[in-house]
């Protein structure tokens, strides 16, 4: 009698396996162009519910925009004295030093504010009917992705508007201010690639602070209040071999009109972009596996 209540049961699983397996077959059979739109819709739909939420839900768009100015307002406002700092010689002033420390941090925490989005994603049950409903899974991954570069955007026009309102100088031209924006936007898309490997790998919003440590501790081991040349001590080591100094270093030479390490920063940009690609891929396929 056991048995028999169990068959009506392993007749469905077995069916809903057969038909996951027809449906990868049917993937795999598509033509590259049918596979490609496919992603894209998928990455349209994603994109478009995820700011849909940031945009319509002031719980997310407050904080997004309200931490990067408050870290502006604190200091520019209360670390400006630093400017009388024997050595301290940056031509555009202590508002532009600071503007580009932000700016950069901006672009990392939308990243990483996205893979909290995408912990809540798997935490409601959203993210597997997804998974079950996309014809190419590679499109929530661009989705995300693409979401996190507007809302990145979104914070980095606003931050702009406030740095330009408190009468920041800008000694660079309209290429080096593009060279500036690009390395935010590398920074951005590694920022998102890390975090959304992590929040497909642990699933859960108690992954945060796996997510957001990492990168707090790396952009604050970087010369943020002095140039690295300022720092002494075990601080100055850790900052020299840090990857974010070469980005802060290269953004500061482009708003100053100085450009310097550009080809270094652009380059450690693009790596953490590869490198963090590869771990957030890994990531999607792991939570396919786990279904």
């Amino acid at each position: 009698m056991g048995l028999a209540d169990h068959r009506p049961r392993l007749r469905r699983r077995r069916r809903a396996q057969h038909l996951r397996l027809c449906a990868c077959d049917a993937r795999t059979l598509e033509p590259s162009g049918a596979h490609v739109t496919d992603a894209i819709s998928v990455a349209r739909g994603v994109s478009w519910r995820v700011l849909h939420t940031f945009f319509t839900n002031k719980a997310f768009l407050l904080p997004s925009v309200a931490f990067p100015l408050f870290f502006f307002t604190a200091f520019v406002g209360g670390l400006s004295r630093i400017t009388q700092v024997p050595g301290f010689d940056f031509p555009a002033g202590y508002t532009a030093f600071q503007f580009v420390f932000v700016l950069l941090q901006s672009a990392a925490f939308a990243g990483v504010f996205t893979g909290f989005g995408i912990a809540r994603d798997f935490e409601s049950g959203f993210m597997r009917r997804l998974m079950l409903a996309a014809p190419n899974r590679s499109g929530i991954l661009l989705g995300y992705v693409f979401s996190a570069l507007i809302r990145w955007a979104t914070v980095a026009a606003v931050v702009t508007i406030v740095a330009l309102l408190a009468q920041m100088k800008i000694g660079g031209n309209g290429v080096d201010l593009f060279g500036l924006y690009a390395l935010a936007l590398l920074l951005n898309l590694a920022g998102t690639l890390w975090a959304t490997g992590v929040a497909m790998r642990l699933r859960t919003q108690q992954a945060a602070p796996v997510m957001q440590m990492p990168v707090f501790l790396l952009l604050f081991f970087a010369p943020v209040y002095v140039p690295l040349n300022l720092l002494q001590g075990w601080i100055h080591g850790v900052a020299s071999v840090n990857p974010i100094t070469a980005l802060l270093e290269a953004g500061r030479g482009f708003i100053s009109g100085s450009p310097e390490l550009a080809l270094a920063a652009f380059a450690i940009g693009v790596g953490l972009i590869v490198g963090f690609g590869a771990w957030a891929v890994r990531g999607l396929r792991r939570a396919e596996a786990a279904g």
